[in-house]
C-alpha cells in the first residue's frame, strides 16, 4: 500500500485526516505497538461527532489522547482510532452559575496546560494536574491523580460524545467516582439507551447501521477552583514538578504507573520489596528509580512489556499476598498484524 493510500484525508460530513494502517508507536507513551487498521484525526470536537455518526455503529472505536497511559500489543488494532490531542484542543474562563470563574477545557488539552493556565488566572487547587501526563480526556475517564489530589475533585461538570454522535452535558451526580474508576451510574447508561434505541426507530432504515452503542466518551470538563495567589500557585508547580523529575524515569519511555496502589499500601514498595527494581524481560525493564514503573530500555516490544507487567503482578502475588491491579489499559491483537479495508 503506498503513502497516499495510508493517508487518506476524509470527505464531508467529516473534516479532519482519515489514515489507514496508523503505527500505533508513534502515539503512545511506551513508543510501543502495532497499527490501527483505521485513524481518525479530527479538527474539532463538532468534526469528531460528525464522524462518529457517519461510521457503523459495530465498528469498534478508540479515543486516544496523548496515549501516556496505554499498551497497544504488536498486532494493532481492530477498527478505528480517533486521536483527540490536535483538536480538542479549546481551553477558556467561563462563569459559572455563581459569577464564579470556572475553567473549561478539552479532552485533547493536556492536563499540564490546565494547571499552568488556572495559574495564570489566580487559580489555585489545579496545581497537581502538572504532574499528570496525559491529556484531560483521560484524566477524566480514569479520575487520575497524583499528590494527594484527584482530577474528579475539581470537576463540576463535563460534556461527552456519543459513540452515535450526540452531544450532552453530564453533572459529578451521573456518575460513579472513585480511585481511578469512573462510570455513568446505572440509571443513567439505561436512559442513554433508550434515547439512542428511541433515535434509531425514528431514523430511516440504513444498511450500514446497527444496534446504537450507548459509550460515550469526555468531550471537555469545567473545573472549579479556588481563587488564589498566581505567583504562588506557579511556585507550587514548579515544586511538584521538580518531584516528579527525581522521583520517575522520565528519561525512558513509560506510561506512569502501571498498578494501582492497593488500600492501605504502594504498589511500588511492593514490587520493590520483592527484588524486582531493575527487573527485565527483553527490552523492558522495572524502573530502578521507581518500582511501579516499566521502561522502554530502547528495543522492547508490547509483548515484552506485558509479560513483565504480568510477571511482577504474579510475583507481588505469590510473595505478598496481594493482588495488584492494572492501571494501564492494554488493547489490541498480540500477533497477526491488522490491515485497514
Amino acid at each position: 500500500m503506498g503513502m497516499a493510500e495510508a493517508r487518506l484525508v476524509a470527505t464531508p460530513p467529516w473534516a479532519g485526516e482519515f489514515r489507514l494502517n496508523e503505527p500505533m508507536r508513534k502515539h503512545t507513551s511506551w513508543r510501543v505497538g502495532g497499527p490501527a487498521a483505521r485513524a481518525y484525526f479530527p479538527r474539532s470536537l463538532q468534526d469528531l461527532a460528525a464522524f462518529l455518526r457517519s461510521i457503523p455503529s459495530a465498528e469498534p472505536v478508540l479515543l486516544v489522547g496523548l496515549g501516556s497511559n496505554l499498551l497497544v500489543r504488536d498486532g494493532g488494532i481492530r477498527g478505528t482510532v480517533v486521536f483527540t490531542h490536535g483538536a480538542l484542543k479549546q481551553m477558556h474562563l467561563v462563569k459559572g452559575a455563581d459569577g464564579v470563574s470556572l475553567v473549561y477545557a478539552e479532552a485533547g488539552v493536556a492536563s499540564p496546560k490546565v494547571a499552568r493556565f488556572a495559574a495564570t488566572n489566580a487559580l489555585r487547587g489545579g496545581e497537581f494536574l502538572a504532574g499528570i501526563p496525559g491529556t484531560v480526556g483521560g484524566a477524566l475517564a480514569m479520575n487520575a491523580g497524583c499528590f494527594g489530589s484527584e482530577c474528579w475533585d475539581a470537576v463540576e461538570r463535563v460534556l461527552t460524545v456519543s459513540r452515535d454522535g450526540q452531544v450532552r452535558r453530564r453533572g459529578r451526580q451521573d456518575y460513579e467516582i472513585g480511585y481511578r474508576h469512573v462510570a455513568l451510574h446505572a440509571g443513567e447508561r439505561q436512559e442513554a439507551r433508550r434515547e439512542k434505541v428511541q433515535s434509531a426507530e425514528a431514523a430511516p432504515a440504513s444498511s450500514s447501521s446497527s444496534t446504537p452503542s450507548s459509550e460515550e466518551y469526555f468531550a471537555a470538563a469545567w473545573f472549579r477552583f479556588a481563587a488564589g495567589d498566581p505567583k504562588l500557585a506557579r511556585t507550587t508547580i514548579t515544586e511538584l514538578l521538580q518531584r516528579r523529575i527525581d522521583s520517575q524515569p522520565l528519561e525512558q519511555p513509560n506510561a506512569g504507573s502501571v498498578f494501582r496502589n492497593p488500600p492501605g499500601d504502594y504498589a511500588a514498595r511492593l514490587i520493590e520489596s520483592c527484588g524486582l527494581k531493575g527487573f527485565a524481560i527483553g527490552g523492558a525493564m522495572v524502573s530502578t528509580k521507581h518500582a511501579n514503573f516499566i521502561v522502554n530500555t530502547g528495543a522492547a516490544t508490547a509483548a515484552d512489556i506485558e509479560a513483565l507487567i504480568e510477571h511482577v503482578r504474579q510475583t507481588v502475588q505469590e510473595r505478598c499476598g496481594v493482588a495488584l491491579e492494572r492501571e494501564v489499559r492494554i488493547v489490541g491483537e498480540a500477533t497477526g498484524g491488522v490491515y485497514g479495508r
